[in-house]
């Protein structure tokens, strides 16, 4: 149940980051945040207790509890894809500030090109 707590905990962090915060590096590490409280969530989701990896049952036993390798290669796969949405979230923070000077969105609404 702690688990759980901690999951929302985090989201709620990244939700915090997102409507507050100006910068745009800070508004990236939110975003990163609230997908790895989702990916934390989905994990223990799937997780069963006394569960054995779903590789090969020992002895030809059928009856054992296997925690869900669905979940574990959804949640991989996510995190190959946000990590690659968060490269391209940074190398758009790096081109705005190579043009702008400024990583503040304020400032970077009141610019005219």
């Amino acid at each position: 149940m702690l688990i759980y707590f901690l999951s929302i905990l985090l989201f709620l962090v990244g939700m915090y980051g997102i409507l507050t915060k100006r910068n745009i590096i800070k508004t990236i590490i939110s975003v990163t945040l609230i997908e790895y409280s989702i990916f934390l969530l989905f994990i223990v989701k799937g997780y069963q207790k006394d569960g054995l990896p779903p590789i090969i049952t020992p002895d030809g036993q059928f009856n054992i509890i296997f925690v869900d390798p669905l979940v574990q290669a959804m949640v991989i796969t996510a995190i190959v894809i946000g990590f690659a949405t968060t490269l391209i979230l940074l190398s758009f923070a790096v081109r705005i500030y190579k043009k702008f000077q400024t990583l503040d969105l304020e400032e970077l609404k009141t610019l005219k090109e």
